[in-house]
C-alpha cells in the first residue's frame, strides 16, 4: 500500500530478467496476499452482531473489533515501509505475512475480549510490514510499461478486497460461522509463505535509521482519538472520560510532530502537508474512506440487529454497492483527466450527499429495498470517484521524487479514516446498536450526509485546479 520513503533504491541481489515469467507468478502471489489485508478491513462488519451474541460484545467492543486492525494498519505504515528499506523487502513481507497469519488463528481461536483485540491488533501489525514491503517490490521487479501493468494490478485489488468483504464475510459467517473470517487467512498465508521465496528475489537491505518514537506517538495519539470519540457514546462530550483521552490525542499529535521536526530520520516529512495536492488528497482520502467504511458498518448493524437479516442476506445486499464503487472508480478516473481534479472531487462529494440523504429517513419496517439500497449505490457511486480523484491529485501533481513519500501519506489516511469513522458513528448511532432502534442510525446517517456536504465545499476550495499527469510513481490502493 506505500512505498518506502522518497528516495530510497533498491538495488536486486538477483533481479529477475525482464523476460523471466516468475515475475507474473510473483505479481500474483504478492496480489494475493495484499487481498487478505484488504478483505480484513470490511469482512467483519457483517459478522459482528454473530461475535457479539457468542462473546458478550458490547457497542464499544463491536467498534474497537472494527477499528484496531485498521488502526495498527494505518498508524505502523510509515515504519513498515522503512524496515522494509532496513532489513530488505522480501524479509519484511515474510514478517509481516507470519504474523498476520498466526494473528488471524489466534483471533478465530478467541474466546473472549482481550483474545480477541489483541489478534485484531496483531493483524493490523503484520499487515503494516506486509503491504509497503509487497508495494515495494512491484515497483523493483517490473519496469516500463510493465509496472504501470502491475500497478494497476494492484490498485485493482483494493476496491475489491474491501468490497468483497462484506459479501465474503456474509457467506462464511452465516455457514461455517464467524470464526471463519478469520481462519480462512490461515491456509492462504501458509501457502504464501511457501512459495513467495522461490518466486520474489533477495534484495539488498539499505541502511536506515528507524523513527520509532514517531511511530509509537502516531499510532497512540489516533488511538487516543478513537478511544475518546467511542466514550462520547456512553459518557457524553462534556465528560472527562471523552474529554480526557481526546486533549491526550493532541498532545500526542504534538510531540508527533516535534519529534518529525527535529528527528535525524523522520517518518513523515511534515513539510510534505505545505504541497497542496497532497493536503488535498489526503484529505479526501480521509472523508471518503470515513464515510464507505461507517456504510458498512452501519448497514451490516443496522441490517441485522433492527431488520433481522441473516448475515448471508446482509452481504448479498451489498453487492450492488461493491459494483456502484467499482464503477464510479472507473468514471472518476475517466473524468479525473477531462474535466480535471476539482470538478470531479466535488462532482463526487455532491453525488455521496445526495445519496446520503434517503438514508436519514429509514424506517424500522419500511423496505430496504428502496429505501437504504438505492441511497448506499448512489453514494459509494460518487465515493468510488473521490478514490480515485484523491489518489490521482497526490501522486500526479507533486514532482516525481517526492511520489513515495505522497503515496505514503494518502495510504495512512486511507486507514485512518476508516478507524475515525467507525468510532464517529458508533458514538452517534449508540442507541439504536445497544437497543436495535433505528433513531440513532438515522442520526449516525444525517452526520454523514452533512459531512459529505462539508467535504464538498472544502474540496471547491482545497483541491488544485487542473488534470493531472500520473508520475508513475507508487500507487495507494
Amino acid at each position: 500500500m506505500t512505498h518506502p520513503a522518497p528516495g530510497a533504491q533498491h538495488a536486486p541481489e538477483h533481479p529477475l530478467p525482464s523476460a523471466d515469467p516468475r515475475r507474473w507468478a510473483a505479481l500474483v502471489i504478492i496480489c494475493v496476499a495484499q487481498f487478505m489485508l484488504i478483505l480484513d478491513v470490511t469482512v467483519v462488519n457483517v459478522a459482528l452482531p454473530d461475535m457479539a451474541a457468542d462473546l458478550g460484545l458490547g457497542r464499544e467492543t463491536l467498534t474497537w473489533t472494527v477499528t484496531a486492525y485498521t488502526l495498527c494498519f494505518g498508524g505502523l505504515m510509515l515504519l513498515g515501509g522503512r524496515l522494509a528499506d532496513a532489513f530488505g523487502a522480501r524479509r519484511t513481507l515474510l514478517a509481516g505475512l507470519v504474523v498476520f497469519t498466526a494473528a488471524s488463528l489466534v483471533t478465530g481461536l478467541a474466546g473472549n475480549v482481550p483474545m480477541l483485540l489483541g489478534g485484531r491488533i496483531a493483524q493490523g501489525i503484520g499487515a503494516a510490514l506486509l503491504s509497503p514491503s509487497a508495494l515495494s517490490i512491484v515497483t523493483t521487479v517490473f519496469h516500463g510499461e510493465e509496472r504501470s501493468k502491475a500497478l494497476g494490478v494492484w490498485a485493482a485489488i483494493g476496491g475489491t478486497g474491501a468490497a468483497a468483504g462484506v459479501l465474503i464475510g456474509g457467506a462464511l459467517t452465516a455457514g461455517p460461522g464467524w470464526q471463519w473470517v478469520f481462519y480462512v487467512n490461515v491456509p492462504v498465508g501458509l501457502a504464501v509463505l511457501a512459495v513467495v521465496p522461490a518466486l520474489i528475489p533477495a534484495r539488498a537491505p539499505q541502511p536506515a535509521r528507524l523513527d520509532v518514537p514517531g511511530a509509537l506517538l502516531v499510532t497512540a495519539g489516533t488511538a487516543s482519538l478513537i478511544y475518546g470519540l467511542v466514550m462520547a457514546g456512553d459518557a457524553g462530550w462534556g465528560d472527562a472520560a471523552t474529554l480526557l483521552p481526546l486533549a491526550a490525542a493532541l498532545v500526542m499529535y504534538a510531540a508527533f510532530a516535534a519529534v518529525e521536526r527535529t528527528g535525524r530520520a523522520p517518518l513523515m516529512d511534515l513539510r510534505m502537508f505545505t504541497r497542496r495536492p497532497v493536503l488535498a488528497g489526503a484529505f479526501l482520502m480521509l472523508i471518503a474512506t470515513a464515510l464507505l467504511i461507517a456504510f458498512f458498518f452501519l448497514g451490516s448493524v443496522y441490517l441485522q440487529h433492527v431488520r433481522d437479516f441473516s448475515p448471508l442476506k446482509t452481504g448479498l445486499l451489498f453487492l450492488p454497492v461493491a459494483v456502484a464503487t467499482g464503477i464510479g472508480a472507473d468514471l472518476g478516473s475517466r473524468l479525473v483527466g477531462r474535466i480535471g481534479s476539482r470538478t470531479t472531487a466535488v462532482a463526487g462529494m455532491v453525488i455521496a450527499t445526495a445519496g446520503t440523504l434517503p438514508l436519514t429517513q429509514l424506517s424500522a419496517d419500511g423496505s430496504v429495498y428502496t429505501g437504504l439500497l438505492p441511497g448506499f449505490v448512489v453514494a459509494s457511486l460518487g465515493l468510488g470517484a473521490v478514490f480515485v480523484t484523491a489518489t490521482t491529485t497526490a501522486l500526479a501533481m507533486v514532482e516525481h521524487h517526492e511520489a513515495g513519500l505522497a503515496s505514503a501519506v494518502v495510504n495512512t489516511f486511507h486507514e485512518v479514516g476508516g478507524s475515525i469513522g467507525v468510532a464517529v458513528v458508533s458514538t452517534i448511532a449508540a442507541t439504536g446498536i445497544e437497543r436495535g432502534s433505528v433513531g440513532g442510525f438515522t442520526d449516525a446517517f444525517t452526520v454523514c450526509a452533512l459531512a459529505a456536504a462539508a467535504s464538498a465545499a472544502v474540496a471547491l476550495g482545497l483541491v488544485p485546479r487542473g488534470k493531472p499527469q500520473l508520475t508513475g510513481g507508487p500507487h495507494v490502493h
